[in-house]
């Protein structure tokens, strides 16, 4: 890995125990040695688990049947696939712009809202996007950004959850975009007051805002329901993570017909060789179909709410001066601790205990669990059990 690969991700992969991933079924992650972890990690991926039989099924049927296209004929797995997805959407959101990544999803919405004049782009302090250039230019975390300078120019970070800065920002009627997550993932899992993003809605209408809901992370049922927009209609929803069933990388701007016309009328303005790939868009069809048909979106709910009310219990017992807070929707749950050090300590004690979780990029005292919904409940279990285990272990260490 060190010749070959990230010296630094090497490095990093050395702290974690130097674990060599073989292999994955459902909640599990087996390991070179043996060794079995559960994994609450993988940012936000594996919402169906590792290897679901239906979207594996899908897949291999697509590759020995027709794996990638010509991009000039028809391709009718793609619409199959487009129209699966819009029909779990919100109402008004009836085309679907495939492409292989979240990044390139929200690279999708802003060009989409340049081309209707929006030139200004609008995102919140601690947002998380990607890392394209353009994408990169809305994660508004300096330590990101400031190697890549100049990015995209006009853009204006406001306070997540606060809707009155962004009415002061737009009570110039210049023509914008916004670009907003329901609930920020990257930025410690920071879920807004209850009626903002409703008086948001209301915002981007009256002064002729495109509104870009970024789902990447939260959506197709991570927070318990199937969008954290329900109830708001966004000119564009960015979806992915979850879409590829854990199988294949894909994602998607889902859009109403008026915002995709210019897409409409030039259908080479905005391209790429590999999207809508016969063999990714197999894989987020299915993928739609189980969280439908295998009833996910409840069951994340009632998992998310058993996590959550355990991990309180166990923070009040051991270690209160520690962890401030465990918050969050369905199965995407922040455990804050008192400094970034504790942090890094409560990760390398879960992976003691054979759990994987995920730091968050944009917030250091944040650790985020992003399980399946597929999760038994002796995997759920097994969780409490190394958490419990795990706080009462750096309770002992940090008086």
């Amino acid at each position: 890995m060190n010749r070959h690969l990230s010296t630094a991700r090497a490095a990093m992969a050395r702290m974690f125990g130097d674990h060599l991933e073989e292999s994955s079924t459902g909640a599990l992650v087996r390991t070179s040695d043996g060794r079995e972890f559960l994994n609450c990690a993988g940012y936000g991926v594996f919402f169906l688990g590792a290897r679901h039989p239906r979207v594996v099924d899908a897949v291999v049927e697509q590759i020995r049947r027709h794996p990638l296209s010509t991009r000039l004929l028809l391709e009718p797995a793609s619409a199959a696939a487009a129209e699966t997805l819009a029909n779990a959407c919100p109402p008004g959101l009836s085309k679907v712009h495939f492409v292989g990544s979240g990044a390139e999803a929200t690279e999708t919405a802003i060009k989409l809202a340049r081309a209707h004049g929006a030139r200004r782009l609008i995102t919140t302090v601690n947002g998380y996007h990607g890392k394209t250039m353009g994408a990169l230019s809305v994660t508004a975390r300096e330590l990101y950004q400031q190697p890549f300078q100049p990015l995209l120019p006009d853009v204006v970070h406001v306070p997540f959850g606060d809707a009155a800065a962004l009415a002061e920002v737009l009570a110039d009627d210049a023509r914008s975009c916004l670009i907003l997550e329901p609930v920020q993932g990257e930025g410690g899992v920071i879920v807004p007051p209850t009626g903002y993003l409703r008086e948001v809605e209301s915002l981007c209408r009256k002064h002729n805002t495109v509104l870009v809901m970024d789902e990447i992370l939260t959506g197709l049922g991570r927070l318990g329901r199937w969008w954290g927009a329900d109830g708001i209609r966004p000119d564009v929803l960015l979806v992915g993570k979850a879409l590829s069933g854990g199988v294949v990388p894909v994602a998607a701007a889902v859009c109403t017909e008026e915002i995709y016309q210019p897409f409409d009328r030039d259908p080479f303005l905005h391209t790429s060789t590999f999207a809508a790939a016969p063999i990714a868009v197999a894989a987020a069809r299915a993928a739609v179909e189980v969280i439908r048909d295998e009833a996910l979106v409840p069951r994340a709910e009632a998992v998310g709410k058993w996590l959550r009310e355990e991990l309180r219990r166990s923070v009040d017992r051991h270690c209160p001066h520690l962890v401030p807070e465990v918050r969050g929707e369905g199965l995407l749950i922040g455990v804050e601790l008192a400094n970034a050090g504790l942090t890094g300590e409560l990760l390398l004690a879960l992976i003691d205990r054979r759990v994987l979780v995920n730091h968050s990029l944009n917030n250091s005292t944040v650790l985020r669990l992003t399980p399946p919904a597929v999760l038994s409940d002796g995997e759920v279990e097994r969780i409490v059990d190394a958490f419990d285990e795990s706080f009462a272990a750096i309770a002992a260490r940090f008086r």
